[in-house]
């Protein structure tokens, strides 16, 4: 137990170093929060703060970054961990007891107030200082024409700039005139499955989850029994805002207060732990489909450094018509996911990205807009 408490202290002061790191603005992203896990600068960095022991069991336990398929190229690709992702699935998993680790009030609380750190300097204006090394660290120049602001200098804050909205002309939603398709919410990593059974089967491992959990509503879940499911990671790189996947009038939002565990698909599938989707803090919108009568859930779920989830100004209000591909509302500062869940019978996944969610284990790259399935 006393090398399980120092390994946590130890791996927490790491992560306060990462996070102090980070209010060096001019500083690229990728000598501090973003630094690739796999990188000999990483692991040099890890063994100045870490015990041995603990830098061994942080290394040896987990992969060094996932696979993602290009579905325009079909492509596969590796994307390396960031190094302030690696720290926060430690602190969730150290110790042989991973149900106990991962519901270890310190870690809750520690990560909440990380999480809320970040969240505050992001939205100083000092952080202004933060957006052009994150830019440049991540290649971004290219889509800032894509932006309604593009000029990064109009931005107030980096928290501004990293819920910047798209034109919506940069992202047009496929097959408009068929309000049967549902699209894709966000720019993202994203896995489909026809049946949440197939989800817990090949992607959510952790134990504790259910429809009825995410929802927070037992009776909701009713209507969602069998049916599909979206998962839309956001990387901290993506555009930050999420759309519509279908047309629809809001009926109902409902907040449910939570953590701020990791989202990385490492902690998903790592089986013997709790779920994190159903643990972390997250907003639902429920949506009466157009075209259909159906409803469709879309499920904010915020995570590790995400400081805030808001919706646009209106479309939170029952009553909101609102159309498939309109922006719904922003995530602050960190990764995040989007989840979209159908009614049994009211979706049917695109071929590809099932292959890719169920025979390949693999993410998709995917716009704000694409086509992930069609009502038959």
């Amino acid at each position: 137990m006393a090398q399980t408490q120092a390994g946590f202290d130890a791996s927490a002061t790491a992560l306060n170093h990462l996070t102090n790191d980070a209010s060096n603005h001019p500083a690229e992203p990728q000598t501090h929060l973003h630094r690739p896990a796999n990188s000999e600068s990483a692991h040099s960095w890890l063994s100045r703060i870490l015990p041995p022991s603990t830098v061994d069991s942080l290394e040896n336990r987990f992969h060094m970054g996932n696979y993602v398929i290009d579905r325009q190229t079909g492509e596969k690709s590796f994307e390396a961990m960031s190094i302030y992702v690696r720290l926060g699935m430690h602190l969730l998993y150290y110790g042989s007891e991973q149900e106990r680790a991962l519901q270890w009030k310190r870690t809750v609380d520690l990560l909440k107030d990380q999480s809320e750190k970040m969240g505050r300097e992001y939205d100083t204006p000092a952080s202004k200082a933060h957006i052009e090394p994150f830019i440049n660290s991540f290649e971004l120049q290219d889509s800032l024409v894509e932006m309604k602001e593009p000029d990064p200098t109009k931005y107030a804050t980096f928290n501004d700039f990293f819920a910047r909205e798209i034109k919506e002309s940069a992202r047009p939603i496929a097959e408009p005139e068929n309000d049967l398709v549902a699209s894709s919410p966000a720019d993202c990593r994203l896995t489909a499955y026809q049946t949440t059974d197939l989800a817990t089967k090949y992607w959510i491992k952790g134990h504790g989850f259910s429809i009825a959990s995410l929802l927070g509503d037992e009776e909701l879940a009713f209507r969602f029994d069998g049916g599909s499911i979206v998962i839309a990671r956001l990387a901290p790189q993506d555009y930050h805002r999420w759309h519509s996947p279908v047309s629809g009038t809001v009926e109902a939002i409902k907040d449910i207060p939570g953590s701020y565990y990791t989202v990385n698909p490492q902690a998903i599938n790592e089986s013997g732990t709790l779920d994190v989707f159903c643990e972390n803090k997250r907003s639902v919108m429920l949506l009466k489909r157009s075209s259909t009568g159906s409803p469709i859930a879309v499920i904010a779920v915020g995570a590790m450094l995400v400081g805030s989830i808001k919706y646009n100004e209106g479309v939170d209000q029952p009553g909101t018509n609102v159309r498939r591909g309109q922006c719904l509302g922003a995530f602050y500062y960190g990764g995040s996911t989007v989840i979209v869940l159908f009614p049994r019978g009211e979706m049917t996944v695109d071929e590809d990205l099932a292959r890719n969610s169920t025979t390949e284990d693999c993410e998709t790259l995917m716009k704000v807009g694409w086509r992930v399935g069609i009502k038959e």
